[in-house]
């Protein structure tokens, strides 16, 4: 949570979601989460609207998007939930190759499987030419999951 006088003071006409994201003293939930280590420094290591709930347990995608970028010939990572009667959020990845290279999903998720728990491995994993990007270059995880709920 932050406060100050450069923090926005809510959004156009949107009263609700302004209330949803401040408390009653003035402090906006950024919705950031992080660790803080023994110099009282603060890394950011995810979204809490991104955390993921697999089989009862937080999975966070920035762990596993940042074991897929240490594979060779991944540009680019974004993993999202998908809804799962059974398992909550299992995730999924989406990954765009490095230029002239040619990655396949299983030697990826083997790679993956040996560097994380198995409830943390996607499901599945998707290859993409570009993530989808917004204006600032932020990925767009909004469209990956109507992607993936769109089959």
């Amino acid at each position: 949570a932050i406060r100050g006088p450069q923090v926005m003071a809510g959004y156009w006409n949107r009263p609700d979601e302004t209330a949803k994201m401040f408390t009653a003293n003035g402090w906006m939930r950024t919705g950031d989460m992080g660790v803080m280590d023994e110099n009282g420094s603060i890394r950011i290591t995810d979204r809490k609207k991104d955390m993921l709930l697999v089989n009862g347990t937080n999975v966070y995608p920035r762990e596993i998007e940042e074991v897929l970028h240490q594979f060779p010939g991944v540009k680019e990572a974004a993993v999202i939930g998908v809804p799962d009667p059974r398992k909550g959020e299992p995730p999924i990845a989406y990954v765009t190759p490095a230029d002239g290279v040619n990655l396949d999903e299983r030697t990826l998720l083997q790679y993956v499987r040996r560097n994380l728990a198995d409830y943390k491995v996607p499901k599945h994993i998707f290859f993409l030419p570009a993530l989808p990007r917004n204006a600032t270059g932020k990925i767009l995880k909004t469209t990956l999951r109507e992607q993936a709920a769109n089959g």
